[in-house]
């Protein structure tokens, strides 16, 4: 039986939460979906620090010889049944480097010419062995300044141009809590399933009303809807997250298709493609996958059981089947996916069969887009007389937020790259995308008024803060 108190404590609690800590669900009213017409970028963060030196392996040459003194436990085989997949240019020519071999479906999309690898890339001006700074630069787009206060691509969503208000779900970020790379972002939704996303209900179970149900009830959805009609921030906040809610709710999510990898990572993807295949004019969305500190235990490629090299296999297999419906639902040519690192390993392996943090490492970029078949930037070779002034590290030759640049730029249209990326100024177009032309940039809103939905949201009433911390006192002696 649901008691008064369950109730406030599942309900009010949780608008109030909701007011308080700032809503991440912020969403203009329904409106008719924007035309799958435009472009998507989406972040894939590898956190941990990925070896990319066993994902992109020297296959010949004096760099395979420094590659296997370097690593003589650790080193992914040039020959043999477990050998590294040949990456090789259009032409049928080598390039010296081939993939992990649990990485088939990324040599795949590199051999149809979807993917490319920018050699070297990283933090090019913030050296720094912390994963927590060094992720959090990359999040910011402000390496060396952790004080902004908002992520690159909620920036970069602020000053996307081409947009008319119809986008019903413009950013999304698949995970338990706000992207970091979203933070301050007021267009986007934070969630980690689409079955999950529902309100906290406590002990009150039904969240919409049922058939057969008495006269007269609600569920908490429809009860707290009912609440949430004036213009407190509470009450704004939780309008807010009720459209989000019908947002999610009128759309046909389902479980990973037969023959999808049913990792997380993969249902994550799954719900990034439906996202953009429903047409709510997804234009930036964000994803991590975790698990890349590969102090110990490492292991490389081979039978039996090598920590790694499962990875790599989640790794592939999802971008592969992600790439692939998108492909069949004709939206492959507008999606581009970058996959990224906050750094790399250490090129020689550690004692305890692993390898520890480094420095330049390979970022990927895929999608119908790309200029793919290729390898971008400088690689500067493994000699360890090259190497010794970084201290064994590959070093970052290419800037990371020049290939983020690049994508804003030709696939996004959007050019205001000192504001996404405050303080940059060394991005050159490396060709790794197609240009899909000038965007025509939406007119700038009046001061004050709002940019996404048709509807003005009213100002809150001026004591409002005195209202909400008055309604805090009073929840709070009910629960108790």
């Amino acid at each position: 039986m649901t008691t008064r108190r369950d109730f406030l404590k599942g309900t009010c609690a949780t608008a109030a939460a909701t007011a308080v800590a700032g809503p991440s669900l912020l969403f203009a009213p329904p409106a008719l979906a924007a035309a799958n017409g435009h472009d998507t970028i989406v972040h894939l963060f590898l956190r941990g620090g990925l070896d990319g030196l066993n994902l992109v392996v020297p296959i010949d040459g004096a760099d395979r010889t420094f590659y296997e003194q370097a690593r003589p436990n650790l080193a992914v085989a040039a020959t043999g049944a477990y050998a590294a997949l040949p990456l090789t240019l259009a032409s049928g020519g080598g390039t010296g480097f081939g993939l992990h071999p649990s990485a088939s479906g990324l040599r795949d999309l590199w051999v149809s010419g979807r993917m490319g690898i920018v050699h070297a890339c990283g933090l090019l001006t913030s050296v720094t062995r912390s994963h927590f700074d060094a992720q959090l630069y990359i999040d910011l787009g402000t390496p060396g300044a952790q004080g902004i206060g908002s992520g690159w691509m909620a920036r970069a969503m602020n000053t996307q141009p081409g947009m008319d208000g119809s986008e019903r779900l413009p950013a999304l970020g698949v995970a338990s809590r706000q992207p970091a790379g979203l933070l301050s972002s007021v267009q986007a939704l934070t969630m980690g399933s689409p079955s999950d996303f529902a309100l906290n209900a406590g002990a009150w179970s039904w969240q919409t009303a049922r058939s057969g149900s008495p006269a007269g009830f609600r569920g908490v959805n429809e009860t707290l809807a009912s609440l949430w009609t004036g213009r407190s921030p509470l009450e704004l906040g939780g309008q807010r997250a009720d459209s989000a809610l019908r947002v999610i709710a009128t759309q046909s999510y389902s479980a990973v298709p037969a023959g999808w990898p049913t990792t997380t990572f993969a249902q994550q993807l799954w719900t990034i493609a439906q996202s953009i295949q429903f047409g709510l004019g997804l234009r930036y969305a964000t994803l991590d996958l975790g698990g890349w500190d590969t102090h110990d235990g490492q292991g490389t490629a081979g039978s039996g059981y090598h920590y790694y090299q499962n990875k790599i296999a989640e790794l592939s297999q999802g971008l592969s089947a992600f790439y692939a419906a998108l492909d069949a639902s004709g939206h492959a040519g507008r999606v581009t996916v970058v996959v990224q690192s906050e750094f790399g390993r250490r090129v020689r392996a550690n004692a305890s069969g692993g390898t520890d943090h480094g420095y330049g490492n390979p970022v990927l970029v895929l999608g119908g887009a790309v200029n793919g078949r290729r390898f971008y930037g400088s690689w500067s070779g493994l000699d360890p007389e090259i190497l010794s002034p970084h201290f064994g590290d590959v070093p970052v030759t290419t800037d990371h937020r020049q290939v983020l640049s690049e994508l804003l730029v030709k696939r996004m249209g959007n050019s205001d790259l000192a504001a996404v990326f405050p303080g940059y100024s060394g991005y050159a177009p490396m060709g790794i995308v197609r240009d899909v032309g000038a965007l025509a940039p939406a007119p700038k809103p009046a001061p004050g008024a709002r940019r996404f939905g048709a509807a003005a949201t009213p100002a809150a009433e001026p004591d409002a803060p005195d209202l909400l911390e008055r309604l805090m006192r009073y929840v709070q002696e009910l629960v108790d």
